[in-house]
């Protein structure tokens, strides 16, 4: 609650604040600062996450005690090493990109970055990699955090394929939840897709989640967070959580 004896910061302020913040703060990674700068001098949009939510990021995959973490939208790798730094000796991290570029710049920034062990790239379409990753055939074990920050149309498809994937207590982070805000009257596909994700948290039993909102230098947004059920036990929603 802001006092009522002191001004209101102004919206002008913003990237002031955010820029204290990291400095006072969140010490930028910098193998995933050097990744950002050469997206930019590669031609890539600049739409990977801030400082201060790679750090969230990071902080989320410690302490979750995450060994495997999924992400789906690699581009240049600067949330993969956020998290990836986060991993334990022996953790693991999958991520998808459909972008053959994109995943060139971003394997040579998680090489530098000394996590190439660690990091297991894919390049595809993410929802036929999910479906391979869940389908019988697959060897490959629950994951503890997944990530999801691609395009918005197949966000709920992301959401239920990755809910196959998820060990019991798992957490999911959806980033651009809020969209500037367009998620109110979903006019585009992006936010249509992003909403019906959310409707999604707020409705499967298997999922408990909120959103947060933000303001910063990517503009106004936020993220949904959300943890798996243990044993996908509870009430329908949301509404099963007291105490």
């Amino acid at each position: 609650m802001v006092s009522a004896n002191h001004p209101l910061g102004q919206p002008a302020d913003i990237d002031a604040v955010e820029s204290l913040i990291t400095r006072l703060v969140v010490t930028p990674d910098e193998h995933a600062e050097r990744a950002a700068r050469r997206a930019i001098d590669a031609g890539l949009p600049p739409i990977e996450v801030a400082p201060n939510h790679g750090k969230l990021l990071h902080l989320l995959v410690a302490i979750s005690g995450a060994r495997r973490v999924l992400e789906i939208g690699t581009l240049a790798g600067y949330s993969t090493i956020w998290m990836g730094s986060a991993l334990p000796p022996d953790g693991t991290l999958v991520t998808i990109d459909n972008e053959p570029r994109h995943a060139r710049i971003a394997a040579a920034n998680i090489s530098e970055a000394g996590l190439t062990d660690a990091v297991e790239l894919r390049v595809g379409e993410a929802t036929t990699i999910l479906a391979e990753l869940a389908g019988p055939a697959s060897t490959s074990a629950p994951f503890d955090f997944v990530f999801i920050d691609a395009d918005k149309e197949s966000i709920p498809e992301y959401l239920r394929l990755a809910l196959l994937l998820c060990a019991d207590g798992a957490v999911v982070v959806l980033d651009n939840a809020v969209w500037h805000g367009a998620i109110i009257d979903a006019a585009d596909p992006a936010a249509r897709g992003i909403r019906a994700g959310l409707e999604l948290l707020g409705s499967d039993n298997k999922f408990d989640a909120t959103v947060i909102q933000t303001v910063g230098t990517k503009g106004w947004d936020g993220f949904a967070i959300a943890r798996v059920r243990p044993g996908n036990q509870g009430e329908p929603g949301n509404a099963s959580v007291a105490g």
